[in-house]
């Protein structure tokens, strides 16, 4: 059984979604520090104001529960990850606050963990939003593994936010202790921009959204091939990031109807952004949910897809696989999905699996265009 044994107790834990004999954990030696840490610090302070950040299944969270903690994560996998293990460990629901990272709550926060982020842009984000938060009796304690540590994360902490020691290593894990400079002159985080004029598109999106900085491979090359695209009145960009297939996609159809869906709350809010800005006056759906969780059957007539094949530092095609699943289901009769995906995942087996056919639309030596029809 997946359980977790802390100073704090012992607990049972499982990763979202659920998969029977899952071999990975919701919590590795990061998490564990962290936990052995708050232990010594808790009993020293009267009513500790505990926040957690990127809790990725919320084993901190759930373990830390009895502070009545605010979770603060960009991930709905995450949020649903914490329902899930508060309900198994028989917890009550409303002993976590969640909030996503756009949306710090007000007040002091006297205890402070982070699991360090793989973007190093998102975590000063972070700290910049953190930071008005703190004070000298603050403590603010991250943590990785050792081998995803970024060299330069001591230096943004002492930027940011104070005085930063790492700790010894412990189980391949470091830990990170900075003090509050009420000296230090910050400013508070503003979206990225990034101008693509040969789609007459000037972009924004918040920190920690995926390809910040430039246009990625993989939607280049799905949008070198738009023209060969179906007529669709319901279109949903799945996955959709800062929304550049879908915005794109919208131009070519001006009475179709967007919907933009990520389980990310900033790559949603980008992409409502870039929709507003380009469209102005129309409408379309924006959606933070896990793949297409929540969409009725038979809804839509062309899927977009640029499917990520990692979960935060792990590497996998689960997250693919539900997605195909699920756009099979959503889309009705004659309906079309069309992914973009590295050459070597194989994705044209899979969606041939699920829908009986798979063709190939385009391909180069790094990257395909798949195109699955619903019969």
């Amino acid at each position: 059984m997946p359980h977790i044994t802390t100073s704090q107790g012992v607990w049972d834990l499982h990763r979202y979604p659920f998969r029977e004999n899952d071999p990975l954990r919701a919590w590795d030696a990061a998490d564990e520090y962290l936990l052995n840490e708050v232990a010594t610090l808790t009993p020293k302070i009267e009513t500790p104001r505990l926040v957690i950040l990127n809790d990725s299944f919320a084993a901190l969270s759930c373990c830390l529960h009895c502070f009545r903690p605010t979770m603060i994560s960009d991930s709905f996998i995450s949020r649903q990850a914490l329902k899930q293990n508060l309900g198994g460990n028989q917890l009550p629901t409303d002993s976590v606050d969640f909030v996503d990272t756009l949306n710090y709550p007000e007040g002091i926060y006297n205890i402070v963990l982070i699991k360090i982020p793989k973007s190093l842009a998102l975590l000063e984000d972070q700290l910049l939003r953190l930071r008005p938060h703190l004070t000298s009796d603050s403590t603010v304690l991250a943590a990785a593994m050792a081998k995803h540590l970024p060299s330069t994360a001591v230096a943004l902490f002492e930027k940011i936010i104070g005085p930063t020691t790492a700790s010894l290593m412990r189980k391949k894990a470091r830990l990170l202790i900075s003090s509050y400079d009420a000296g230090l002159e910050t400013a508070q985080p503003e979206p990225a921009c990034l101008n693509l004029d040969e789609f007459a598109l000037k972009l924004v999106q918040y920190a920690g959204v995926f390809s910040m900085n430039k246009l990625d491979q993989g939607s280049r090359f799905f949008l070198e091939h738009r023209q060969k695209l179906p007529p669709a009145a319901t279109i949903i960009d799945l996955g959709c990031g800062n929304g550049i297939l879908g915005l794109v996609v919208a131009g070519m159809f001006p009475d179709a109807h967007l919907t933009f869906v990520d389980e990310s709350y900033r790559a949603v809010a980008s992409a409502k952004l870039n929709f507003e800005t380009a469209y102005p006056g129309r409408d379309a759906d924006f959606t933070v949910t896990d793949c297409l969780n929540g969409f009725k059957n038979d809804s839509a007539d062309l899927i977009i897809n640029n499917p990520p094949f990692h979960q935060q530092q792990t590497i996998g095609d689960h997250i693919a696989w539900q997605m195909f699943r699920q756009s099979r289901k959503v889309l009705s009769s004659g309906g079309q999905l069309w992914v973009v995906g590295n050459r070597h995942l194989g994705y044209h087996t899979k969606l041939k699996r699920l829908f009986g056919n798979c063709e190939l639309v385009a391909g180069n030596s790094k990257f395909v265009v798949l195109r699955a029809t619903k019969h």
